[in-house]
């Protein structure tokens, strides 16, 4: 038995291994998706108070049409995309939200929070190889500044 593992070894050491140029190790990856959620705003006054969350994309990957998109959406519409997801396919696992708030929910430290409960979510379905494909609402929601939910409920 010790011979053969030592077989195997020298055999995987004699791997012929390619340098590679600078532009092959810091060059663009073949495929790359930057997904970034930040710059929470605040609007209203009193029960009409509610924030936005920027999403920031940049990608190469083809399914999306754009190479680099910003927009804004509000924690009620990344719910409906949730939920839309999990309606959509049966194969993946969505991942939570963070929890909704019901004290302090415009403190700066509950919207950073929030904000980052959310980056992690989207950034694990949108790198998701079936959700990206296999999705209708994913890649209007984190592109299209004119996304309109009510276009994917029927």
């Amino acid at each position: 038995m010790a011979g053969r593992s030592s077989k195997a070894f020298s055999a995987a050491t004699r791997l012929d291994t390619k340098e590679q140029s600078p532009d092959e190790v810091y060059g663009t990856p073949e495929n790359f998706l930057e997904v970034e959620v930040r710059n929470a705003k605040t609007y209203g006054t009193g029960r009409n108070m509610y924030t936005t969350y920027e999403i920031i994309c940049r990608t190469n990957i083809p399914i999306f049409k754009l190479k680099s998109s910003m927009v804004r959406r509000r924690y009620s519409e990344f719910e409906w995309l949730r939920d839309m997801l999990e309606r959509e396919t049966s194969r993946v696992t969505i991942p939570p939200l963070p929890g909704k708030v019901f004290t302090n929910r415009f403190a700066d430290d509950v919207i950073e929070s929030r904000r980052e409960g959310l980056e992690r979510f989207l950034q694990i379905v949108a790198g998701h190889p079936l959700l990206q494909t296999g999705s209708k609402v994913l890649v209007p929601f984190i592109q299209d500044p004119n996304f309109d939910k009510e276009m994917y409920s029927a």
